[in-house]
């Protein structure tokens, strides 16, 4: 996966690990970077939750480790699509997009059966972060 960078050249999309305040490692974050300028930016369908766990952690977070794709599901797409690789196969998403929908489908009409209302909320969370797509290739 990539994109045209502000330089010019292409930015390829790597899983990177981020450090937040010097103790809070976050593993497995998608992200742009470009080797012509070292540019790098966040994969904008995963930004909000990126951002959204950094405002969790505050300002003086204690020293510990994340791993990104348990809480987000993009992250977790393309962590699976990787393999060994710390870059994704393009078109090993699509079938997982395709997969993962038909998946959390199934999942909701069952936590819609047994009237759980967490599971519901977390399944729609997971299905509106697919859902914010805009893929670069």
């Amino acid at each position: 996966m990539q994109k045209r960078c502000h330089c010019g050249d292409i930015m390829k999309m790597k899983l990177r690990t981020v450090i937040y305040s010097g103790k809070v490692e976050i593993d497995n974050v998608p992200i742009y970077s470009c080797s012509a300028c070292s540019r790098s930016e966040v994969f904008p369908e995963v930004k909000p939750d990126l951002t959204g766990l950094i405002a969790q952690l505050g300002a003086s977070p204690s020293k510990q480790t994340f791993l990104f794709n348990e809480c987000n599901e993009w992250a977790d797409l393309l962590v699976e699509a990787s393999g060994d690789r710390k870059q994704p196969d393009t078109s090993a998403i699509e079938r997982l997009i395709g997969e993962r929908v038909n998946s959390l489908l199934d999942l909701m009409l069952l936590a819609q059966s047994l009237d759980d209302q967490d599971w519901m909320a977390d399944i729609s969370k997971r299905l509106s972060q697919i859902s914010r797509r805009s893929m670069h290739t």
